[in-house]
């Protein structure tokens, strides 16, 4: 079970930092509407411009505390159930574009490793 919840900690913070430090400017199939960049996608999905450093921040933040919790179990439960609060963002934004499901299909993944992190690990 512990191997289990390493491995769902870096998957999860491994993939959104590589999403918010690496593939920031970059097009991916899963952008929210016709967006190349995640400033665009902001824009897409009618937020101001602030919001996306404010989320980008905080989801950078998270992922770093759930790889953390692996020496640090305390910080676990509040990293996880934060990356899934902002993910669940992630999917009302595609869901309010009507973008097609297929997009938000990693958001959703990653809600639900951060929910099994959060309550049942």
């Amino acid at each position: 079970m512990e191997y289990i919840t390493i491995a769902l900690q870096l998957i999860v913070g491994l993939s959104i930092l590589n999403v918010w430090l690496i593939q920031y400017n970059k097009p991916t199939q899963w952008r929210g509407g016709n967006a190349t960049t995640i400033k665009e996608e902001f824009e897409v999905y009618g937020l101001p411009d602030w919001t996306c450093y404010v989320i980008g921040f905080l989801k950078v933040a998270l992922a770093i505390a759930l790889i953390a919790a692996i020496w640090f179990p305390q910080l676990l439960q509040p990293a996880a159930l934060g990356l899934a609060l902002l993910l669940a963002g992630s999917i009302l934004m595609h869901l309010k574009i009507k973008d097609p499901i297929k997009k938000s299909f990693p958001a959703f993944l990653f809600l639900c490793m951060c929910l099994y992190l959060t309550f049942l690990s």
